[in-house]
């Protein structure tokens, strides 16, 4: 690029061109890090630096709007990792809306968690009393892979079952705990 070149030889026009045309994109970029207009000003400030200082390393292979991108990623990165600490977000720096809009969805989120919790527990409650109808082998089978996670070959281990007589009793329970669990809901839809 005619514009690098010029740069490095010392042309400080050139590089205020540079600055013109890719200022835009740097500052972009540089406000997905920060969200306050001084961060986002001395992060460019820094990359402009660098850029300026490492114009040699420029070779002009790849655009010179993706070589200012690398140099304005990094330049945030670094910047952000050499801050002390991070900052702190407290409500009162919060807007009328985005404390409204906090509110009303920690308080969705708990009624979800509740209620989700409160159906897990009904769920299981219902599986164990279906699961008490079946025959004792399709409990266990039911009870060993779908409750505590066994493979089927451990669970051929535990009971002397071969592996395939393990997944056909698996397959069958499964679909025996489900007629039962249809027709429960048949009789209760007749009540």
């Amino acid at each position: 690029m005619d514009l690098a070149r010029f740069a490095r030889e010392g042309d400080e026009s050139a590089f205020e061109e540079i600055m013109r045309r890719y200022s835009r994109r740097v500052f972009h970029y540089a406000s997905k890090f920060f969200r306050q207009r001084s961060l986002v000003e001395e992060a460019a400030q820094e990359v402009f630096l660098k850029a300026f200082t490492e114009l040699d390393s420029y070779e002009g292979r790849g655009s010179m709007e993706g070589w200012l991108t690398r140099i304005t990623t990094n330049t945030c990165l670094n910047l952000l990792r050499s801050s002390k600490r991070r900052p702190e977000l407290i409500v009162s720096d919060l807007t009328e809306d985005e404390t409204a809009w906090l509110d009303h969805n920690m308080a969705t989120a708990a009624t979800e968690r509740h209620k989700s919790s409160e159906r897990s527990l009904v769920a299981a409650d219902l599986a164990g009393r279906v699961l008490e109808t079946l025959a004792p082998d399709d409990r266990l089978v039911l009870t060993l892979i779908d409750g505590e996670d066994a493979s089927v070959k451990d669970v051929s281990e535990l009971t002397g079952w071969s592996e395939s007589k393990v997944k056909v009793q698996a397959f069958r329970a499964r679909r025996r705990m489900r007629d039962a669990v249809e027709k429960l809901l048949r009789r209760k839809d007749n009540e």
